[in-house]
């Protein structure tokens, strides 16, 4: 019994023990990250609730075999830390199989903030390190439908504006192509077409929380940020083939669309996309959500100035730090609710110095002013070298990359599947196994309680299995 059950049974008069507020729950959708004030985002809950699996050293030392270089800083410290199927994506290219990758962009805004940058800083690497195709949907019509405020034409020039803001990332403009939904509808259609036909309102309410109130064309866009994750959706590039696998890189929000895309894939004999998931940069003000486009005071913007960096660090950036100096030498920080340090991981890939840092701030022996004094001069170089390259991209540079039909971009891609094509005519029975093929109808894991397979070793062939019914 407990104390104050046992109060009670002595003074029947003794008043009830106040209850604990309930802690919030926290939300992660495709609209919504709010795990409330003073708290962090449980990414271990996610892995559960979402039933993705989570990337371990093992795989990471995978990539690493298999592309002959070290493994990007954002998956040596777990900042992608989730995925559906990387071990199949893995597994094809170590049998000389083709993959091309698939990324996006809402243009609600003109400026991308730095929490849009990291989804294509890691596409790059992989990019470079796989030597694979890429496209790059900028979903126009989306933020059109969701946001009130904005009009086509506005959303549409957005997309242009955000599309140099991702070429100055540095992506191969021969095995690049970006698109504009309003730009390339007609291409996607017949494939979105498919998936409509396939999903039904109340799937599609299930998934995305849509209400009675909300216009129809939100109901029908998850289709069209379904179809660039099949590869018939680009014919002049894949000549009609539609059996390429897909790696897409996002941020752990996204899992709903993709979950929806993998279940739609298995009706359509489609290969079953595969994922790789980050964690959320957070805002300035904690890691109880993330930077937001629509909350200046909670962002860095690729079109800050230094100065704008600077005061944005030093008045917003949450601290874990003590109150005072004398404190700070005594106690030192808390370096999982201090956003600089938080920040660095992100920006400082020098793994030795990141942690020298973190060791010193811990213990004292660094105060917050001097971390954020450090934490600045890198983001002030690293949006300073951001617009440099922005400005280098011309219009004629946009056009080349926007370009479906360019010839460049057809040679490279076929070039990628020769090898394939040349190889073609194994075991049919295997490659029916990689996603596609004969679908027996199973169900996409996902949704609370959802078990998270690991995927590795031993497993890998029954995930492989898995992908293909």
């Amino acid at each position: 019994m407990s104390a104050p059950e046992q109060k009670a049974n002595v003074r029947e008069t003794a008043a009830a023990p106040a209850e604990k507020p309930k802690e919030k729950e926290q939300v992660v959708d495709a609209w919504t990250v709010d795990a409330g004030e003073g708290n962090q985002i449980d990414y271990d809950k996610l892995i559960r609730d979402f039933g993705v699996s989570r990337i371990t050293p093992t795989l990471v030392e995978r990539v690493e075999a298999i592309t002959q270089r070290p493994a990007h800083h954002y998956l040596r410290r777990g900042l992608f830390f989730s995925h559906r199927d990387l071990d199949i994506i893995l597994a094809a290219r170590e049998k000389g199989r083709a993959f091309f990758l698939y990324t996006g962009r809402g243009p609600a805004s003109e400026a991308l903030h730095l929490g849009h940058l990291i989804p294509f800083q890691f596409t790059k690497y992989l990019q470079d390190a796989f030597g694979v195709p890429l496209v790059i949907q900028l979903t126009d019509d989306e933020k059109f439908l969701f946001k009130d405020n904005l009009k086509l034409e506005e959303v549409h020039k957005h997309a242009y504006s955000n599309a140099k803001d991702i070429i100055a990332c540095g992506f191969d403009p021969t095995k690049t192509f970006i698109f504009s939904d309003l730009d390339y509808i007609h291409k996607l259609y017949p494939v979105a077409l498919k998936i409509q036909k396939k999903l039904t309102y109340s799937q599609s309410r299930g998934i995305f929380g849509f209400v009675e109130s909300d216009n129809v064309g939100k109901s029908a866009f998850p289709a069209i940020q379904a179809a660039p994750a099949f590869s018939e959706s680009f014919p002049s590039m894949f000549g009609g083939r539609k059996d390429v696998l897909c790696l897409i890189p996002a941020a752990i929000d996204q899992d709903p669309y993709f979950r929806m895309t993998r279940d739609v894939a298995q009706k359509l004999g489609y290969k079953k996309p595969c994922n790789i998931y980050s964690s959320f940069f957070p805002a300035l003000q904690g890691q109880h959500t993330k930077m937001s486009g629509s909350v200046e005071s909670s962002s860095i913007f690729v079109t800050d100035t230094p100065k704008q960096i600077k005061t944005k660090i030093n008045k917003y950036a949450f601290s874990g730090g003590q109150d005072t100096a004398e404190k700070q030498r005594e106690l030192g920080a808390d370096l999982d609710v201090d956003i600089t340090y938080q920040y660095l991981r992100f920006v400082l890939e020098d793994d030795a110095e990141l942690e020298r840092l973190g060791e010193e701030y811990r213990t004292g022996k660094l105060l917050t002013g001097e971390i954020k004094a450090i934490l600045i001069g890198i983001l002030q170089e690293m949006v300073k070298g951001h617009q440099e390259r922005k400005s280098q991209v011309t219009d004629e540079v946009l056009q080349r990359f926007m370009d479906p039909d360019r010839q460049e971009l057809k040679d490279a891609f076929q070039s990628l599947l020769k090898p394939e094509l040349e190889g073609k005519g194994g075991n049919e029975k295997e490659k029916e196994k990689e996603g596609g093929g004969k679908s027996k109808g199973k169900k996409e894991k996902g949704g609370k309680g959802a078990p998270a397979a690991e995927g590795e070793g031993a497993a890998a062939a029954a995930a492989l299995e898995e992908n293909g019914r």
